[in-house]
């Protein structure tokens, strides 16, 4: 435990020596200064203070996560090495690998820093004005200021970026064809690898690829005309007169427009089959192919199948449901107003008889997981889940702060519930015929075989039942952790 943690968790005062006679207590509840519990599961040391807002967690290879919701944490591998840390996450946040010396930190993903041991190149930015790369080769290492002046390779999707007072001047580079900007975006200028073009925007502009594409634009949006495999036997079109007209053509399809975007039809042979006519496009849509189908009412009513996923809206945005398969499994989604209602479920393709797992969110009140093998968790209230299902600092420093309730399954039989941030707890384990139960520090129960225990104030005033002799033994004060101590009284 880090010296200022144990600082901290000291409020506990006798707790950490007031133990229960008799058996070992899996929880040690000082609600709300100190509540600790082991995990019989994992092995797992869990600690709590202050209600929900100081945590400490030592796992069974000794590593540990610690920190004051929702101002701090801190990871520590097994050799007290500092791994991860954050303060008001997602506001700042730093990472580092103590195996490979990687180090990464972040100011609210808007000032960036990462170091690459293996490679030894660092990073740093600070969007949108600053950005750096040091590899140790003048080559490819830069320091840009925007928008004053930058020579960036390898960054924005290019291959080389320029820029001096931009937008005044901008030079892009991609494969070779160089785009020259004075200013961006209503000059441009495309030389390089059979390239050219010149473009005033929004007037007028020409570009083409020599043989092979060809693009031009006057009054964008209204007129359009890009032409592509020019090369080929079967060159594409794509050209508008907007809102009156617009086609797309290429190999095997075929798409008209007439009043963009409302009527149309699309027409495609090649690479699969499938026909579609727009009504007043997006909102009426019929169109059948091959594993394709769409049946779009908007916003009353739609369903689409496409290559597997299937997908329907009632009165959008209000309830969507979808179906598909992936990686051997089967997904469904139900969702009311995409987060007030946020179901998941998973089932084996290779095992339909195996139960599902499922993931249910209802906004803000609860969440629930079930892994389908057993586990289970559900958390009352729930405000933050739905929104970052994937994102384990955000579930660590923000979701227990509002967790009136949590019920936790670690098998069948293996149940813990939790009320008011451990004010008061219950757990059973059939597996080994046990119950617990604490009230805060005023009453706590342990019932196991052939043993009861009750306990007072945290466990000063102790009472302890053994079988076979069924005799009540009483204890109180602290009981030292070397010996029990010996009983005021027995009946």
């Amino acid at each position: 435990m880090r010296p200022h943690f144990a600082m901290l968790l000291a409020v506990g005062g006798l707790a950490l020596t007031a133990s229960p006679g008799g058996a070992q207590a899996d929880e040690r509840n000082w609600w709300p200064l100190w509540v600790s519990r082991t995990d019989p599961s994992t092995g797992d040391e869990r600690t709590s203070f202050l209600g929900p807002l100081g945590f400490e967690q030592t796992a069974a290879d000794a590593t540990t996560i610690h920190g004051l919701r929702p101002f701090f944490d801190e990871a520590h591998s097994a050799d007290g090495s500092l791994t991860a840390t954050s303060a008001f996450y997602p506001l700042w946040h730093r990472e580092s690998d103590a195996t490979t010396a990687d180090q990464r930190w972040s100011f609210f993903n808007l000032i960036n820093f990462e170091h690459d041991a293996s490679s030894d190149v660092t990073r740093f930015d600070a969007w949108p004005f600053y950005f750096s790369r040091d590899t140790g080769s003048p080559e490819d290492s830069y320091q840009a200021v925007m928008p004053l002046y930058g020579d960036v390779p390898q960054r924005f999707g290019q291959d080389r970026f320029l820029w001096a007072l931009f937008p005044l001047f901008g030079r892009f580079e991609k494969q070779g064809v160089t785009t020259t900007t004075t200013p961006w975006p209503f000059i441009k200028t495309v030389t390089g690898e059979g390239h050219r073009g010149f473009e005033v925007w929004p007037l007028a502009g020409h570009r083409e690829e020599t043989g092979v594409s060809s693009d031009s634009f006057a009054l964008w949006p209204l007129y359009y005309r890009k032409q592509a495999g020019l090369d080929t036997d079967a060159p594409s079109l794509q050209t508008g007169l907007l809102p009156l007209y617009a086609l797309d053509r290429s190999d095997g399809y075929i798409s008209e427009t007439y009043l963009w975007p409302f009527f149309g039809y699309v027409d495609r042979t090649l690479p699969y089959q499938y026909h579609a006519t727009h009504y007043l496009w997006p909102f009426w849509v019929q169109g059948q192919g091959e594993d394709r189908r769409v049946n779009r009412w908007a916003p009353f009513y739609s369903h689409s199948r496409m290559r597997g996923y299937e997908k329907t809206w009632l009165l959008w945005p209000l309830w969507r449901q979808a179906n598909w398969n992936d990686h051997q499994l089967h997904h469904e989604r139900r969702q009311l107003l995409y987060f007030i209602y946020h179901a998941d479920t998973q089932r084996s393709l290779t095992q339909p008889d195996a139960a599902p797992a499922s993931k249910v969110h209802l906004w803000p009140l609860f969440s629930s997981w079930d892994n389908g093998a057993g586990r289970k968790q559900v958390q009352a209230l729930s405000p933050v889940e739905v929104f970052f299902p994937h994102n384990e600092r955000v579930r660590r420093l923000w979701s227990p702060l509002f967790a009136l309730y949590r019920f936790n399954q670690t098998a069948p039989g293996e149940v813990r519930h939790a009320l008011l941030w451990d004010a008061v707890t219950y757990a059973r384990s059939e597996e080994r015929d046990r119950r617990e139960f604490h009230l805060g520090p005023l009453f706590g129960y342990t019932s196991e075989p052939g043993e009861l225990n009750l306990e007072f104030l945290g466990g000063l005033i102790r009472f302890n039942r053994s079988t076979p002799e069924r005799t009540w033994q009483a204890h109180v004060g602290p009981r030292p952790t070397s010996e029990a101590a010996a009983p005021l009284s027995s009946r």
